[in-house]
């Protein structure tokens, strides 16, 4: 091979190096500009956000492993549950992300979600509970409910519902049922009964974004 062929090889790799480094930063830019987008819409407000409770095992506790205030012996969070809600809610606050109306189920892991991202002035609500039977049906009329509160239009700041994965299931059956456990899902009401989906956040990720 001469050295004119082996130089013209080099430079035709080094050209494809460059256009995949290239590519490479425009698809990491790509990836941020939606999450970046959608933290300056919710300082904004004007959205509805719509979670499913942090993680919570499927089993109720003893009384020997309760939390001390769950007289009751619901299913509480777990740790990773209690660590994702409690970045959530610093996230929330260092982001500036303005919350003005808090509703959340009265389930205990529910309200410890809640309690622990310190969201403030919650205020329980049965459509968003499980009626006492954890993981079972959910009625039409408590989807219906649902359905018609994320499409109110906040007057200020932002409106957070806290409830549960079969909630979410019967309401929005398009999407409902592949809520992670505490990711929110964010809604812009249109103000005409319509909502559009503009965003899905896990819990993990709150702390990540700008």
């Amino acid at each position: 091979m001469t050295s004119s062929h082996s130089l013209r090889r080099f430079g035709l790799v080094a050209v494809l190096i460059c256009l995949l480094m290239l590519a490479t930063v425009a698809g990491m830019a790509g990836q941020a500009t939606p999450n970046d987008e959608l933290m300056s819409r919710l300082r904004q407000g004007g959205y509805v956000l719509v979670m499913r409770h942090a993680s919570s095992p499927r089993e109720a506790p003893s009384k020997e492993v309760a939390n001390a205030d769950n007289t009751k012996l619901e299913r509480q969070l777990d740790e990773a549950g209690r660590r994702g809600a409690t970045a959530m809610g610093e996230a929330i606050r260092t982001l500036r992300i303005p919350i003005a109306i808090v509703l959340t189920s009265p389930t205990y892991r529910a309200m410890e979600t809640v309690r622990l991202a310190r969201l403030d002035s919650p205020t329980t609500i049965a459509e968003l509970g499980d009626a006492g039977q954890s993981m079972q049906g959910i009625n039409e009329a408590q989807a219906g409910w649902l359905r018609a509160k994320v499409a109110e239009s906040p007057r200020a700041g932002n409106t957070m519902l806290v409830t549960h994965q079969p909630n979410l299931s019967r309401a929005f059956p398009e999407w409902g049922s592949t809520v992670a456990d505490g990711e929110t899902v964010v809604i812009r009401p249109d103000g005409k009964g319509g909502i559009s989906v503009i965003g899905r956040i896990r819990i993990d990720d709150w702390s990540r974004m700008r």
